[in-house]
C-alpha cells in the first residue's frame, strides 16, 4: 500500500491516511496492516505515534521521528495547541448551519467500544459549519478543540445528524446514487447497485501547529475520491431536481 507523504523533515512526518487502515496494530489481530508500520517502512526507521484517527477516517496524521519531538507534540495535543479540521457528510438538513457543540462524552454503559453524551463524562467541544447543503445530506467542516474518542461522530448523532455510513452512531447505510438521482436505472450487468461510498464519511483535511523551533506547520489533504464523488453527484442531481420542480411549477 502506497502512503502519500504531505510533509516531512528530520523531526516528523505527516501523511495522508487511507480509509480502512488502523493507525496501530489491533491487539486482537496483530497480522493486520497498520499505518505506523507502513510509515516506518517508508522512512526506514522507528516512528512515534502522536495522535490517532479512527480506522475508517481518512486524512492528515502526524508521526514523530524522535523522542524529543514525540514529547513536544504530545504535550501540544494535550494542551490544545494544535488546530484540527475535518470534513464530513452528514444526514439531513443541519439547522442552524453553524454552531458549537459543548457536550461531555463518556463510555456507553452497555456497548463496548461505543461512546455517548453523558453529563458525567469528559467535556468535549466541536465547532461545525455547513459548507454545502442538499435535501438529504450536508457537507460540514468541523474543528475539534478536544480529542475525545469518536468525538465528531458522537456530537453529530446527539444533534440528530449522524455521519453518513456510520454503522455505530448512524444507520450504517451506504451512499447510493438511487437515493438522489431521479428515475435511477441500474445497469443490466449489475445484480445490485454499487455504492458511491461505503465507509464512514469523515476526513481529517487539515492540521496546524508550531514546532518546537517555532516553524509553523500547516498540512492539508484534499477530499478523497469516495467523498468527492458523493459531493459531485449531490451537486449534479440536486440541480436536476430543482430544474424538474421549476418545470412542474411553470407547467
Amino acid at each position: 500500500m502506497q502512503i502519500e507523504t504531505i510533509y516531512e523533515d528530520d523531526d516528523l512526518i505527516i501523511v495522508n491516511k487511507p480509509a480502512g487502515l488502523l493507525v496501530i496494530p489491533d491487539r486482537f489481530d496483530a497480522l493486520l496492516p497498520s499505518l505506523n508500520k507502513l510509515v516506518e517502512a517508508k522512512v526506514g526507521a522507528r516512528i512515534w505515534v502522536v495522535h490517532r484517527l479512527d480506522r475508517e477516517t481518512s486524512g492528515v496524521i502526524c508521526f514523530a521521528k524522535n523522542e524529543e519531538t514525540h514529547r513536544y507534540l504530545s504535550i501540544a495535543f494535550q494542551e490544545r495547541d494544535v488546530n484540527k479540521f475535518y470534513a464530513g457528510l452528514v444526514n439531513g438538513i443541519v439547522i442552524p448551519p453553524e454552531g458549537r457543540i459543548e457536550s461531555p462524552i463518556a463510555e456507553h454503559p452497555a456497548v463496548h467500544g461505543k461512546m455517548v453524551v453523558n453529563r458525567k463524562g469528559k467535556m468535549a467541544v466541536t465547532d461545525y459549519k455547513v459548507v454545502e447543503q442538499w435535501p438529504l445530506y450536508g457537507l460540514l467542516q468541523f474543528q475539534i478543540h478536544t480529542g475525545r474518542t469518536h468525538q465528531i461522530r458522537v456530537h453529530m448523532q446527539s444533534i440528530g445528524h449522524p455521519l453518513v455510513c456510520d454503522d455505530l452512531y448512524g444507520d450504517g447505510q451506504p451512499f447510493l446514487l438511487s437515493r438522489i438521482k431521479r428515475k435511477y436505472r441500474m445497469s443490466e450487468k449489475d445484480e445490485q447497485e454499487k455504492p458511491l461510498l461505503s465507509r464512514m464519511a469523515l476526513h481529517a483535511y487539515r492540521i496546524e501547529f508550531q514546532k518546537e523551533d517555532g516553524k509553523l506547520i500547516n498540512a492539508e489533504a484534499p477530499l478523497p475520491r469516495d467523498i468527492s464523488a458523493c459531493v459531485k453527484q449531490l451537486n449534479k442531481w440536486s440541480k436536476s431536481r430543482e430544474q424538474g420542480a421549476n418545470e412542474e411549477n411553470e407547467g
